[in-house]
Parts: structure tokens; C-alpha cells; sequence
């Protein structure tokens, strides 16, 4: 079975998660460096990953890696790469994102530009031919430079694999769903344990941890661009992959997962997204303000993504609100909270210094998760 080097980006602040999420599907990683996992696997690893793996981006075969500090070092570099091997005579390639960091080279419009025509001269010598129609699947690159190393990856996925097929309707301000699942994560919380979120929104944190609840994969209900690369990944291993996932589900589960939002809107929108994404009886979903917060049970955690006040008029708005994050925690007995913010004041007004504060990019935006620390229960509760 063909092996490669394959590399998963994720958000940045994130990467021990996905490195331990790699290393549970039986993966030896390679490298991990700010914003991506690095880690040997054969075909069957490149369908499994790209089906089970709740943090990553996307899944890219690594082509190669090499210097250019120029563009003719560039062009000379990749077009050195072996494109043969993993693009068809009438395959679309392109570079569909370029990224560069302290490197000489810096205009991802003139890398792109540079690397398709040196992916061009390769594939004339090999197949003989001029023209290229470009009609048969397609194959995205990305490409990262870093103090003017190149390293050049193949990207199976596709869309994002944050896109995990359920979420056709979306809050004003979503989170993605592989940063929400990620932060799930770095918490204790397990399927035993009350979750509710506040601020639900389209319900992007219930529904991943129904979704972990039931150990369904998250990319169950997609497809991948590699499905159509025959050459390069049998389609008998993305079957077995899906097959593998659909054996593990456990619908029978009864976690205690709540959502809440003031917007009625936003409530039925939470339901449907549950509902697509097959785990709505795992979940209830109410219109509830924050002020109207309880629970009688204690040891919950509270999980949530509330407003930042990024918009002008809502910024007078945020001290009220999160006094009123800070007084409704509080009034939760032996609970834990854990929200992700890029309020800047987030503590001040909650009242407390988080016990752990960690920094995460959601996309361009610098945003802390703090981390609220509420006492373990009994054993025989747990």
C-alpha cells in the first residue's frame, strides 16, 4: 500500500490537540510546528483521517519541501517535484492558497503564478503534450514558505474540514465547528457530565459534543476530493472507512447537553443543524436568556462563544453582559465555564481571573479561552 507524509493545518494555539487526536487514530507524527501536524500514514490513513479527525483544516500528501530565496529557485524546485505521479493528463491543478512567513518570496499571487507553470513544463516533458484541457478531477495545492523553505502540499480534502455537511444554517458569528470541537477538547468534559451552552447560537458547541457523545466521525456526511483519485487512493478504503465510522456510532448514549439563545430564530436553527446532523435527540434546545441561567445539578460545565462586542454599537453593551457571565456562573454550584472571547476586559467584568487563559487565532482574530476550574465530583459521580 502506497505511504506518504501527509500534514494536517489547524488553528493556531491548537496543535497539541490535533497532534493527540493523530496519535489515538495510530499515526506516528513527524513534526509539529505553529498551525500544522505533520505524520506518516498509507491510503487507509488518508481516508480515516480525513473522516475521524475533529481539529484539523484539511489533509494535504506532502509533494516535497525545498529552498528559494527566488523565483527562478521556485520554479526550478517545483517543477523538480514528481507531479506525474499524483496528476492525470487531464487533471486541474492549481495552487489554491500560498502562504508565506518570513521568506524573500512573499506575493502569493506571483508564487501561485510561478508554480503552475513549472507544474506545466513537468507535465509536458512526462506526457508529451503542449495543452492541458484540464477537464478530469481536481487537484488544489497549498504551499507554505517559511524562512525561505517551500513545502508543497497536495490537499485531499477539498472544503474545509470544518464543513462537516450539517451546518446549512449559521448565526451571525459562528464558530467553526473544528475549532469549537477542539476546544471541547482541551476541557474535561466527557458524555457523563452536563454541558450547556448560553450562547448557542446555530448550535455549533452541542452539536460537536453530541456528535463526540455518540463517537461519530465528523466527516461522515461528506465527500473529499480525493474520493475521485483512483490512482492515488482506492475507493475501497474510503468505503471501509465510512463503514469503520458508521460501526462506531452510539445513538443509545443520553448525555445532558443544553443549548440556549435569546433568538427564537437562532433556536430553530440550532434544531435543524441537529437534526442534519443526525443527533437532535441527543440535544435540547430552548429560548432562554442569560438572565433566566440555572441548573439544579451540579459539576456541569458551562461552554460557550459569547458576543465580543467587535461591532461599534454592541461594544457598550459588554461590560453589563459579562458581569452578568460572571454572576450567573457564579450562582452555578461546582461548576466549571470555559468560553472563548476577544473581549479584551473579559475577566474584569466577570469578576475573576480565569485559572488558565490560552491564546487562539479564530481565523485572523486574536482570541483568549478562558478557563474557569470548577472542583472534580465524587468519584462514584464521575
Amino acid at each position: 500500500m502506497r505511504r506518504f507524509e501527509l500534514t494536517a493545518p489547524c488553528h493556531f494555539g491548537l496543535e497539541a490537540v490535533l497532534k493527540r487526536e493523530i496519535e489515538r487514530l495510530g499515526y506516528d507524527i513527524t513534526e509539529v510546528v505553529d498551525g500544522r501536524v505533520t505524520f506518516r500514514g498509507d491510503e487507509e490513513a488518508l481516508c480515516r483521517a480525513n473522516l475521524f479527525l475533529r481539529t484539523a483544516e484539511r489533509i494535504l500528501i506532502k509533494i516535497g519541501s525545498f529552498p528559494a530565496e527566488t523565483f527562478e529557485d521556485l520554479f526550478q524546485g517545483t517543477r523538480a517535484l514528481p507531479w506525474e505521479d499524483y496528476i492525470p493528463k487531464d487533471g486541474k491543478f492549481w495552487v489554491a492558497k500560498a502562504a508565506s512567513i518570513k521568506s524573500k518570496l512573499f506575493s502569493p499571487s506571483d508564487i501561485q503564478s510561478v508554480m503552475k507553470k513549472a507544474m506545466v513544463e513537468r507535465l509536458k516533458g512526462v506526457y508529451h503534450q503542449d495543452w492541458f484541457s484540464e477537464e478530469g478531477e481536481r487537484f488544489p495545492l497549498r504551499v507554505f514558505l517559511m524562512k525561505d523553505q517551500v513545502t508543497v502540499g497536495l490537499d485531499t480534502t477539498g472544503d474545509s474540514l470544518h464543513k462537516r455537511g450539517y451546518r446549512k444554517l449559521v448565526a451571525q458569528a459562528p464558530i467553526a465547528e473544528n475549532l469549537a470541537a477542539a476546544l471541547l477538547m482541551l476541557t474535561p468534559w466527557n458524555k457523563d457530565r452536563i454541558l450547556v451552552d448560553p450562547f448557542c447560537g446555530s448550535g455549533t458547541f452541542p452539536v460537536e459534543a453530541a456528535m463526540m457523545a455518540a463517537n461519530m466521525a465528523p466527516g461522515m456526511k461528506r465527500g473529499f476530493a480525493a474520493e475521485g483519485w483512483e490512482h492515488v487512493v482506492r475507493k475501497q478504503l474510503w468505503k471501509d472507512a465510512r463503514e469503520e465510522a458508521g460501526d462506531l456510532v452510539d445513538l443509545t448514549v443520553k448525555p445532558d447537553i443544553q443549548g440556549y439563545d435569546i433568538d427564537d430564530k437562532m433556536v430553530s436553527i440550532a434544531r435543524e443543524n441537529a437534526r442534519m446532523a443526525g443527533v437532535d435527540g441527543l440535544i435540547h434546545f430552548q429560548r432562554r436568556e442569560l438572565a433566566r441561567l440555572s441548573h439544579p445539578k451540579k459539576y456541569g460545565f458551562l461552554i460557550t462563544n459569547p458576543p465580543y462586542g467587535e461591532r461599534l454599537h454592541d461594544k457598550e453593551q459588554m461590560p453589563e453582559l459579562y458581569r452578568m457571565i460572571g454572576e450567573k456562573y457564579r450562582s452555578l454550584d461546582s461548576w466549571s465555564m470555559y468560553l472563548i472571547s476577544a473581549y479584551e476586559n473579559a475577566e474584569r467584568y466577570i469578576g475573576r481571573k480565569a485559572d488558565k487563559n490560552r491564546k487562539i487565532y479564530n481565523g485572523m482574530m486574536k482570541t483568549y479561552f478562558y478557563q474557569y476550574l470548577g472542583p472534580k465530583p465524587p468519584r462514584s459521580d464521575r
